[in-house]
């Protein structure tokens, strides 16, 4: 016969104080994501799940988190987000759920002149809340290299440059691509990164990024009129860092725009 364990965590809590979010954070786990070209990439999250508790309850019972994402491990993606909220409101008994999954996403780049072949890593984030309504939204981060315009504009010689990244949210209808996003703001830099560059590769690229000076600003400006063109894209917020080479300080700009009910970007 099975022993009867007391449910502690059930137990009623006498200071009356509800708690927005409680849960797991920082669980490392195997998915497989959606991939444009190879129909799925497997790789490995690190997943963060939360529920609201209310005042009466002493604490949340871990454990069932773990048993939903065991249960969704072979099926996480975009299109049963809110689905899996669905299932931890309920297994949970809350009246709000929270999943958030960062993962590292893989794209075989080819050197522009070469043509050698290399992966990048691309961090991204799925993030969903479910309460009375769903938001879900996509994070993706492209490292970019950029060429400073006032610095080649006052040189007699040369320009410097430093690499950076821009980070890119956005809430949209229908599927959209990881691999459009990161070569969206790839297009939006002085110049995209690669894994592996030959010699001849490197002049390319070096060259390349001199012709295209652009500050931050340009950099946030470029990715949103790309995305504003972009039909599926509903809000997105975009924030450019680069990380100076010449300066004790890194530069910064953040650009936020969404669609009013007429369909136009405000």
């Amino acid at each position: 016969m099975r022993e009867h364990l007391k449910d502690v965590q059930s137990e009623l809590d006498e200071r009356k104080l509800e708690i927005q979010k409680v849960g797991i954070k920082g669980i490392r786990y195997p998915i497989y994501v959606l991939d444009k070209l190879n129909q799925y990439q497997h790789t490995v999250a690190v997943i963060d799940m939360y529920v609201d508790l209310p005042h009466h309850f002493k604490g949340t019972h871990m454990s069932r988190f773990i048993e939903i994402i065991n249960s969704y491990r072979k099926g996480i993606a975009v299109k049963n987000y809110r689905e899996i909220l669905t299932a931890i409101k309920n297994k949970l008994h809350a009246k709000s759920s929270h999943l958030r999954i960062a993962f590292p996403y893989f794209i075989e780049k080819k050197a522009p002149v070469t043509k050698a072949k290399s992966l990048m890593a691309y961090n991204c984030v799925f993030s969903g809340d479910l309460t009375d309504k769903f938001d879900f939204y996509l994070e993706v981060s492209v490292p970019i290299t950029t060429v400073c315009p006032c610095s080649k504009t006052i040189s007699d010689e040369g320009a410097h440059n430093q690499r950076g990244v821009v980070n890119v949210k956005l809430r949209f209808d229908g599927l959209v691509w990881i691999e459009d996003i990161v070569a969206l703001v790839e297009e939006s830099a002085s110049s995209d990164i690669y894994s592996l560059l030959k010699r001849a590769d490197e002049k390319y690229v070096t060259e390349k990024a001199f012709r295209n000076p652009m500050f931050v600003e340009d950099v946030v400006r470029e990715v949103a009129i790309r995305m504003m063109k972009d039909e599926k894209i509903k809000w997105f917020a975009v924030e450019a860092i680069n990380y100076e080479s010449i300066h004790n300080h890194n530069a910064y700009a953040y650009l936020e725009r969404r669609r009013d009910e007429s369909g136009k970007f405000v």
